[in-house]
């Protein structure tokens, strides 16, 4: 069991809980996800980790509940638990692997969306601990679903925009970014998390201005062991799986039609069981490729 220090509501729809689990804290890293089970009967919920304390054994959490699973997580307070608590799982950010120097050589601009502010958060901070200045563009529909800016302006120069212009810049976060980008800032790679299709479209305008560009795929997962197949995708014409292989890969590499498509068949068993029958052992990690078949 896997007690809960603090659970609050975010912003909007969002929640966030600090979690005691030291061991999970001691390991993980920015991109690195956790998967959480509330209840013996529960379903698996992957969760990306926002942060993390070593020393005190704390992982913070932001997610917005959408199922029954994510609806019962919201509604446990502080000296509540967690059943199952596993991770760190996926791959961590390419950037925790780069030597330092030459991430200080970088000009980094992060492209958050929605609960993808909390992920981009990781990382950001990540840089800022290390001596690497990044810009972050936060992107909402409106103001009132703006998340962790304050947190975000400690590690990082950040430039909120909303849909509907009611705080910051007005627009989407593609505007925003080319809007920078017009006014002299100079980026060579992007991190961009959020839903589908703001990856989708941040790629299209990185792909435009020459600009390396990373996304996380963790919106399309489901098991998060490379079993179930709802992560499968397409980067760069070979199969991935976005729990085992990701779940960041290259923006300018990733199908995303053919992901999205993917995951509107998942709502329904009769396209789970279409995909698992047109995909046959590719379908579930049996690729050769991606360990999920080991």
């Amino acid at each position: 069991m896997y007690r809960i220090l603090e659970a609050r509501n975010l912003a909007g729809p969002n929640y966030e809980m600090l979690v005691e689990a030291p061991r999970v804290a001691a390991r993980c890293l920015p991109g690195q996800f956790v998967i959480v089970k509330v209840g013996e009967e529960g379903e698996r919920i992957p969760l990306t980790i926002t942060d993390y304390d070593r020393e005190k054994g704390i992982i913070e959490l932001v997610y917005q509940p959408i199922g029954v699973s994510t609806g019962k997580l919201s509604r446990l307070q502080a000296g509540d638990v967690i059943t199952d608590f596993v991770g760190p799982l996926g791959q961590p950010s390419d950037l925790t692997g780069t030597p330092i120097e030459e991430l200080k050589k970088k000009k980094i601009v992060f492209v958050a969306g929605g609960v993808g502010t909390a992920p981009v958060y990781c990382q950001a901070k990540w840089l800022h601990e290390h001596g690497v200045q990044s810009d972050v563009i936060i992107g909402a529909k409106t103001k009132d679903l703006v998340m962790l800016e304050d947190k975000m302006k400690k590690v990082a120069n950040v430039f909120v925009t909303t849909d509907d212009g009611s705080y910051g810049r007005k627009g989407m976060v593609t505007k925003c970014l080319e809007d920078l980008i017009a006014e002299g800032h100079v980026y060579d790679h992007c991190v961009c998390i959020g839903p589908m299709i703001m990856m989708k479209f941040t790629c299209l305008t990185t792909k435009k201005y020459g600009i390396h560009t990373v996304v996380s795929m963790n919106p399309i997962m489901v098991d998060g062991t490379g079993m179930c197949g709802a992560c499968r995708l397409i980067v760069g014409g070979e199969v991935r799986f976005a729990c085992v292989d990701g779940p960041e890969f290259d923006g300018h590499l990733v199908d995303f039609d053919l992901a999205m498509k993917r995951q509107t068949l998942y709502r329904t068993k009769e396209g789970e069981t279409f995909l698992a029958w047109k995909e046959g052992k590719t379908h579930s990690g049996g690729c050769g490729q991606c360990g999920g078949d080991k």
